[in-house]
Protein backbone atom coordinates (compact mmCIF):
# COMPACT_ATOMS: atom_id res chain seq x y z
CA UNK A 1 0.00 0.00 0.00
CA UNK A 2 2.78 2.59 1.15
CA UNK A 3 4.55 1.79 -1.97
CA UNK A 4 1.73 2.33 -4.35
CA UNK A 5 1.39 5.78 -2.34
CA UNK A 6 4.47 6.57 -2.76
CA UNK A 7 4.30 6.33 -6.79
CA UNK A 8 1.32 8.24 -6.69
CA UNK A 9 2.60 11.12 -4.97
CA UNK A 10 5.28 11.45 -7.54
CA UNK A 11 3.15 12.27 -9.81
CA UNK A 12 2.28 15.71 -9.41
CA UNK A 13 -1.27 16.48 -10.06
CA UNK A 14 -2.31 20.08 -8.76
CA UNK A 15 -5.82 21.08 -9.27
CA UNK A 16 -4.70 24.11 -11.54
CA UNK A 17 -2.75 22.09 -14.46
CA UNK A 18 -5.15 19.45 -15.95
CA UNK A 19 -2.59 17.69 -17.87
CA UNK A 20 -0.75 16.90 -15.15
CA UNK A 21 -4.07 14.78 -13.66
CA UNK A 22 -3.51 12.40 -16.53
CA UNK A 23 -0.56 10.12 -15.51
CA UNK A 24 -2.02 10.08 -11.95
CA UNK A 25 -5.21 8.66 -13.56
CA UNK A 26 -3.61 6.06 -15.58
CA UNK A 27 -2.20 4.56 -13.17
CA UNK A 28 -5.24 4.38 -11.17
CA UNK A 29 -7.25 2.96 -13.93
CA UNK A 30 -4.61 0.00 -14.23
CA UNK A 31 -4.51 -0.70 -10.49
CA UNK A 32 -9.10 -0.53 -10.52
CA UNK A 33 -8.90 -2.40 -13.70
CA UNK A 34 -6.73 -4.77 -11.82
CA UNK A 35 -9.07 -5.10 -8.90
CA UNK A 36 -11.74 -6.17 -11.82
CA UNK A 37 -13.56 -3.42 -12.04
CA UNK A 38 -14.24 -1.46 -15.85
CA UNK A 39 -12.40 1.61 -16.07
CA UNK A 40 -13.98 4.62 -17.91
CA UNK A 41 -11.73 7.92 -18.22
CA UNK A 42 -14.38 10.96 -18.51
CA UNK A 43 -13.31 14.37 -20.17
CA UNK A 44 -13.52 17.44 -18.46
CA UNK A 45 -14.29 21.09 -20.24
CA UNK A 46 -11.78 22.94 -17.15
CA UNK A 47 -10.16 19.85 -15.45
CA UNK A 48 -8.38 16.94 -15.79
CA UNK A 49 -11.71 14.89 -15.91
CA UNK A 50 -12.73 11.96 -14.06
CA UNK A 51 -12.00 8.35 -13.81
CA UNK A 52 -15.04 6.30 -13.43
CA UNK A 53 -14.88 2.78 -12.75
CA UNK A 54 -17.46 -0.18 -11.56
CA UNK A 55 -17.90 -3.72 -12.01
CA UNK A 56 -18.64 -5.25 -15.23
CA UNK A 57 -22.16 -5.01 -16.71
CA UNK A 58 -22.73 -8.80 -15.86
CA UNK A 59 -21.31 -8.78 -12.73
CA UNK A 60 -24.16 -5.76 -11.36
CA UNK A 61 -27.05 -6.32 -13.08
CA UNK A 62 -30.16 -6.55 -11.10
CA UNK A 63 -27.95 -5.15 -7.85
CA UNK A 64 -28.30 -1.09 -6.46
CA UNK A 65 -24.94 0.84 -6.40
CA UNK A 66 -22.95 2.30 -4.09
CA UNK A 67 -20.35 4.74 -4.44
CA UNK A 68 -16.85 5.41 -3.33
CA UNK A 69 -15.84 9.03 -4.05
CA UNK A 70 -12.53 11.01 -3.92
CA UNK A 71 -10.07 13.09 -5.59
CA UNK A 72 -6.80 12.91 -7.24
CA UNK A 73 -5.56 16.59 -7.28
CA UNK A 74 -3.78 18.55 -4.53
CA UNK A 75 -2.71 21.94 -3.47
CA UNK A 76 0.56 21.68 -4.36
CA UNK A 77 2.17 23.08 -7.62
CA UNK A 78 4.43 21.43 -10.53
CA UNK A 79 8.09 21.09 -8.39
CA UNK A 80 7.06 20.50 -4.84
CA UNK A 81 8.52 16.92 -4.81
CA UNK A 82 12.50 19.11 -5.37
CA UNK A 83 11.53 20.75 -2.14
CA UNK A 84 9.16 18.51 -0.37
CA UNK A 85 10.14 14.87 -1.69
CA UNK A 86 8.60 11.51 -0.90
CA UNK A 87 10.16 10.23 2.25
CA UNK A 88 9.58 7.51 4.84
CA UNK A 89 10.30 8.43 8.66
CA UNK A 90 9.47 6.79 11.69
CA UNK A 91 6.99 5.04 10.60
CA UNK A 92 5.59 7.31 8.44
CA UNK A 93 5.03 8.35 4.32
CA UNK A 94 5.52 12.01 3.73
CA UNK A 95 4.96 13.88 0.47
CA UNK A 96 2.98 16.32 -0.77
CA UNK A 97 -0.99 15.25 -1.31
CA UNK A 98 -0.39 11.41 0.29
CA UNK A 99 -2.33 12.66 3.15
CA UNK A 100 -5.41 15.00 1.27
CA UNK A 101 -6.33 12.90 -0.50
CA UNK A 102 -4.34 10.16 -2.53
CA UNK A 103 -3.65 7.48 0.92
CA UNK A 104 -7.71 7.11 0.80
CA UNK A 105 -7.63 5.98 -3.46
CA UNK A 106 -5.25 3.99 -2.71
CA UNK A 107 -7.35 2.30 0.80
CA UNK A 108 -10.09 2.05 -1.33
CA UNK A 109 -7.84 0.24 -4.49
CA UNK A 110 -7.10 -2.30 -1.62
CA UNK A 111 -10.52 -2.55 -0.09
CA UNK A 112 -11.57 -3.71 -3.53
CA UNK A 113 -8.72 -5.96 -4.66
CA UNK A 114 -9.64 -8.08 -0.85
CA UNK A 115 -13.18 -8.51 -1.44
CA UNK A 116 -12.18 -9.62 -5.22
CA UNK A 117 -9.54 -11.61 -4.14
CA UNK A 118 -11.67 -13.61 -1.24
CA UNK A 119 -14.59 -14.06 -3.05
CA UNK A 120 -16.94 -11.61 -1.29
CA UNK A 121 -19.62 -9.82 -3.10
CA UNK A 122 -20.95 -7.22 -1.80
CA UNK A 123 -24.88 -6.85 -1.99
CA UNK A 124 -24.38 -3.44 -3.57
CA UNK A 125 -22.35 -3.15 -6.43
CA UNK A 126 -19.22 -0.82 -5.91
CA UNK A 127 -18.80 2.55 -8.07
CA UNK A 128 -15.53 4.16 -7.71
CA UNK A 129 -15.51 8.05 -9.00
CA UNK A 130 -12.24 9.95 -8.64
CA UNK A 131 -12.42 13.41 -9.92
CA UNK A 132 -9.46 15.74 -10.10
CA UNK A 133 -10.69 19.46 -9.09
CA UNK A 134 -12.45 19.31 -5.69
CA UNK A 135 -9.25 21.58 -4.61
CA UNK A 136 -10.71 24.70 -6.16
CA UNK A 137 -14.62 23.59 -5.58
CA UNK A 138 -15.38 20.36 -8.54
CA UNK A 139 -17.09 22.74 -10.62
CA UNK A 140 -16.02 20.86 -13.84
CA UNK A 141 -17.17 17.50 -12.01
CA UNK A 142 -20.12 18.30 -9.58
CA UNK A 143 -22.97 17.55 -12.59
CA UNK A 144 -21.67 14.15 -12.96
CA UNK A 145 -21.50 13.79 -8.94
CA UNK A 146 -24.66 14.34 -7.97
CA UNK A 147 -25.94 12.53 -11.19
CA UNK A 148 -24.32 9.30 -9.96
CA UNK A 149 -25.09 9.91 -6.01
CA UNK A 150 -29.31 9.87 -7.40
CA UNK A 151 -28.33 6.31 -8.34
CA UNK A 152 -27.12 5.40 -5.30
CA UNK A 153 -27.95 3.80 -2.31
CA UNK A 154 -24.86 5.32 -0.13
CA UNK A 155 -21.47 7.17 -0.68
CA UNK A 156 -18.06 6.27 0.99
CA UNK A 157 -16.00 9.50 1.17
CA UNK A 158 -12.36 8.80 0.88
CA UNK A 159 -11.28 11.71 2.52
CA UNK A 160 -8.70 11.65 5.41
CA UNK A 161 -9.74 11.17 8.98
CA UNK A 162 -10.55 13.64 11.58
CA UNK A 163 -7.45 14.20 13.90
CA UNK A 164 -4.43 11.74 14.45
CA UNK A 165 -7.48 9.20 16.45
CA UNK A 166 -8.39 8.47 12.68
CA UNK A 167 -12.06 9.62 13.33
CA UNK A 168 -14.62 9.42 10.93
CA UNK A 169 -16.10 12.98 9.76
CA UNK A 170 -20.08 12.70 10.79
CA UNK A 171 -20.29 16.55 10.35
CA UNK A 172 -18.39 19.19 8.22
CA UNK A 173 -19.61 23.01 8.41
CA UNK A 174 -20.59 24.41 4.84
CA UNK A 175 -19.02 27.79 3.22
CA UNK A 176 -20.02 30.18 1.40
CA UNK A 177 -18.27 32.14 -0.50
CA UNK A 178 -18.30 36.41 -1.30
CA UNK A 179 -16.81 39.00 -3.33
CA UNK A 180 -17.59 42.60 -1.82
CA UNK A 181 -17.08 45.76 -4.19
CA UNK A 182 -18.17 49.06 -2.87
CA UNK A 183 -17.59 52.33 -5.45
CA UNK A 184 -17.00 55.57 -3.69
CA UNK A 185 -15.89 58.67 -5.57
CA UNK A 186 -12.09 59.96 -5.70
CA UNK A 187 -10.86 63.56 -3.76
CA UNK A 188 -8.10 65.14 -3.19
CA UNK A 189 -7.93 64.68 0.92
CA UNK A 190 -6.64 67.83 1.73
CA UNK A 191 -8.25 70.30 -1.08
CA UNK A 192 -11.71 68.95 -1.33
CA UNK A 193 -12.15 65.99 1.08
CA UNK A 194 -16.11 66.51 1.28
CA UNK A 195 -16.45 66.34 -2.47
CA UNK A 196 -14.99 62.31 -2.22
CA UNK A 197 -17.03 59.41 -0.82
CA UNK A 198 -14.77 56.91 0.61
CA UNK A 199 -15.08 52.96 -0.36
CA UNK A 200 -12.66 52.24 2.10
CA UNK A 201 -14.51 53.88 5.17
CA UNK A 202 -17.74 52.16 3.78
CA UNK A 203 -16.03 49.25 3.63
CA UNK A 204 -15.02 49.64 6.78
CA UNK A 205 -17.90 49.58 8.31
CA UNK A 206 -19.43 46.49 6.09
CA UNK A 207 -16.33 44.56 7.83
CA UNK A 208 -17.49 44.86 11.61
CA UNK A 209 -21.12 44.17 10.46
CA UNK A 210 -19.77 40.71 8.97
CA UNK A 211 -17.96 39.71 11.92
CA UNK A 212 -21.09 40.69 13.78
CA UNK A 213 -22.52 37.77 12.27
CA UNK A 214 -20.36 35.17 13.87
CA UNK A 215 -22.16 32.83 16.54
CA UNK A 216 -19.60 30.32 17.48
CA UNK A 217 -22.07 28.25 19.55
CA UNK A 218 -24.24 27.57 16.40
CA UNK A 219 -20.51 26.59 14.70
CA UNK A 220 -21.07 30.34 12.59
CA UNK A 221 -17.67 31.38 12.02
CA UNK A 222 -16.78 34.78 9.41
CA UNK A 223 -13.52 35.62 7.73
CA UNK A 224 -13.01 38.57 5.67
CA UNK A 225 -9.51 37.29 4.41
CA UNK A 226 -8.70 39.82 1.90
CA UNK A 227 -9.17 43.51 1.19
CA UNK A 228 -8.13 45.90 -0.63
CA UNK A 229 -8.82 49.11 -2.02
CA UNK A 230 -7.73 53.09 -2.47
CA UNK A 231 -5.47 55.01 -4.58
CA UNK A 232 -2.97 56.71 -2.77
CA UNK A 233 -2.90 58.10 0.74
CA UNK A 234 -3.98 61.79 -0.03
CA UNK A 235 -7.00 60.52 -2.35
CA UNK A 236 -10.31 59.68 -1.41
CA UNK A 237 -10.62 56.04 -2.04
CA UNK A 238 -13.41 55.48 -4.65
CA UNK A 239 -13.16 51.58 -5.09
CA UNK A 240 -12.42 48.84 -2.32
CA UNK A 241 -12.53 45.31 -2.41
CA UNK A 242 -12.95 42.44 0.41
CA UNK A 243 -13.46 38.53 -0.28
CA UNK A 244 -15.57 36.75 3.17
CA UNK A 245 -15.53 33.10 4.12
CA UNK A 246 -18.42 31.78 6.44
CA UNK A 247 -18.32 29.02 7.84
CA UNK A 248 -21.55 27.12 8.98
CA UNK A 249 -23.43 24.09 10.70
CA UNK A 250 -26.86 23.82 9.41
CA UNK A 251 -28.25 24.66 6.47
CA UNK A 252 -30.27 27.46 8.35
CA UNK A 253 -27.87 29.32 8.81
CA UNK A 254 -26.71 28.98 5.31
CA UNK A 255 -29.65 30.18 3.83
CA UNK A 256 -29.84 33.19 6.40
CA UNK A 257 -26.15 34.67 6.41
CA UNK A 258 -26.36 33.87 2.67
CA UNK A 259 -29.82 36.18 2.78
CA UNK A 260 -27.92 38.94 4.67
CA UNK A 261 -25.03 39.58 2.65
CA UNK A 262 -27.41 39.56 -0.49
CA UNK A 263 -29.02 42.71 1.43
CA UNK A 264 -26.44 44.85 2.69
CA UNK A 265 -26.67 47.99 1.79
CA UNK A 266 -23.89 50.74 1.40
CA UNK A 267 -24.62 53.93 3.70
CA UNK A 268 -21.95 56.23 3.68
CA UNK A 269 -23.10 59.00 1.45
CA UNK A 270 -22.16 58.80 -2.61
CA UNK A 271 -21.08 54.91 -2.16
CA UNK A 272 -22.65 51.77 -3.24
CA UNK A 273 -22.47 47.96 -3.05
CA UNK A 274 -21.92 44.80 -5.28
CA UNK A 275 -21.92 41.88 -4.03
CA UNK A 276 -21.27 38.10 -5.76
CA UNK A 277 -21.14 34.68 -4.40
CA UNK A 278 -23.39 32.93 -2.22
CA UNK A 279 -22.64 28.99 -1.09
CA UNK A 280 -20.13 26.69 -2.00
CA UNK A 281 -20.74 23.68 -0.70
CA UNK A 282 -23.63 23.03 2.07
CA UNK A 283 -22.98 21.89 5.39
CA UNK A 284 -22.94 17.42 6.26
CA UNK A 285 -25.24 16.96 8.60
CA UNK A 286 -26.12 14.35 10.97
CA UNK A 287 -29.31 12.68 8.72
CA UNK A 288 -30.77 9.83 9.93
CA UNK A 289 -29.33 8.04 6.59
CA UNK A 290 -26.17 8.98 7.47
CA UNK A 291 -25.79 8.00 11.49
CA UNK A 292 -27.16 4.77 9.72
CA UNK A 293 -23.89 4.56 8.34
CA UNK A 294 -21.73 5.76 11.14
CA UNK A 295 -23.61 3.34 13.37
CA UNK A 296 -22.72 0.69 10.35
CA UNK A 297 -18.70 1.53 10.45
CA UNK A 298 -18.84 1.40 14.72
CA UNK A 299 -19.70 -1.81 14.60
CA UNK A 300 -17.27 -3.12 11.71
CA UNK A 301 -14.23 -0.97 13.65
CA UNK A 302 -15.28 -3.01 16.82
CA UNK A 303 -15.17 -6.39 14.83
CA UNK A 304 -11.89 -5.73 13.38
CA UNK A 305 -10.50 -4.27 16.78
CA UNK A 306 -10.05 -0.60 17.16
CA UNK A 307 -11.90 2.03 18.55
CA UNK A 308 -13.30 4.63 15.79
CA UNK A 309 -14.36 8.12 16.72
CA UNK A 310 -16.34 10.75 15.13
CA UNK A 311 -16.38 14.69 14.57
CA UNK A 312 -16.80 17.93 13.31
CA UNK A 313 -14.57 18.96 10.12
CA UNK A 314 -14.54 22.60 9.57
CA UNK A 315 -13.46 22.24 5.79
CA UNK A 316 -15.83 20.92 3.18
CA UNK A 317 -15.76 18.06 0.55
CA UNK A 318 -17.55 16.59 -2.45
CA UNK A 319 -19.56 14.47 0.66
CA UNK A 320 -21.30 18.17 1.92
CA UNK A 321 -23.53 17.59 -1.71
CA UNK A 322 -23.86 13.66 -1.73
CA UNK A 323 -24.96 14.27 1.85
CA UNK A 324 -28.15 16.13 0.72
CA UNK A 325 -29.62 13.49 -2.04
CA UNK A 326 -28.53 9.73 -0.28
CA UNK A 327 -26.44 8.99 3.09
CA UNK A 328 -23.02 9.35 3.05
CA UNK A 329 -19.95 8.67 5.63
CA UNK A 330 -16.96 11.12 5.22
CA UNK A 331 -13.18 10.98 6.90
CA UNK A 332 -12.96 7.21 5.70
CA UNK A 333 -8.73 7.94 4.46
CA UNK A 334 -6.12 7.36 5.44
CA UNK A 335 -4.75 8.72 9.29
CA UNK A 336 -2.14 10.78 9.52
CA UNK A 337 -1.75 14.52 9.61
CA UNK A 338 -0.86 18.02 7.35
CA UNK A 339 -3.37 18.38 4.94
CA UNK A 340 -1.48 21.17 2.74
CA UNK A 341 1.22 21.51 4.97
CA UNK A 342 4.62 21.18 4.37
CA UNK A 343 4.47 17.98 7.32
CA UNK A 344 1.57 16.21 5.32
CA UNK A 345 2.12 12.53 6.30
CA UNK A 346 0.86 9.50 6.77
CA UNK A 347 1.02 6.67 9.30
CA UNK A 348 1.71 3.38 7.26
CA UNK A 349 0.49 1.12 9.76
CA UNK A 350 -3.06 2.43 9.78
CA UNK A 351 -3.66 1.96 6.21
CA UNK A 352 -4.13 -1.90 6.30
CA UNK A 353 -6.94 -1.37 9.51
CA UNK A 354 -8.53 1.49 7.23
CA UNK A 355 -8.74 -0.71 4.01
CA UNK A 356 -10.49 -3.35 6.08
CA UNK A 357 -12.97 -0.99 7.39
CA UNK A 358 -14.39 0.28 4.35
CA UNK A 359 -14.22 -3.21 3.16
CA UNK A 360 -16.88 -4.37 5.90
CA UNK A 361 -18.73 -1.07 4.77
CA UNK A 362 -18.77 -2.22 0.96
CA UNK A 363 -20.59 -5.80 2.78
CA UNK A 364 -23.30 -3.93 4.84
CA UNK A 365 -26.64 -5.35 3.56
CA UNK A 366 -28.31 -2.89 0.69
CA UNK A 367 -31.10 -1.74 3.10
Amino acid sequence: MAGLLADLARLESPSHVPTAQGPVLDRLADELAAAGLAVRRLAGRTSGGQLLARLPRGERRGRPSQLLLGHCDTVWPLGTLAEMPVAVRDGRLYGPGVYDMKGGLVQGVFALRALRELGLEPACAPVFLINSDEEIGSGDSMSRILRLARRMRRVFVLEPSLGPAGGLKTRRKGSLRFNLKVTGRAAHSGLDPEKGASAVLEMARLILRLYALADPQRGVSINVGVVSGGLRRNVVAPEAQAELDVRVLQREDADRIDRIVRELVAETPGTSLAVEGGMDRPPLEKTPGNRALWEAAQRAAGALGFPLGEGTAGGASDGSFTSRIVPTLDGLGVVGDGAHAVHEHVEIARMPERAALLALLLLEPAG
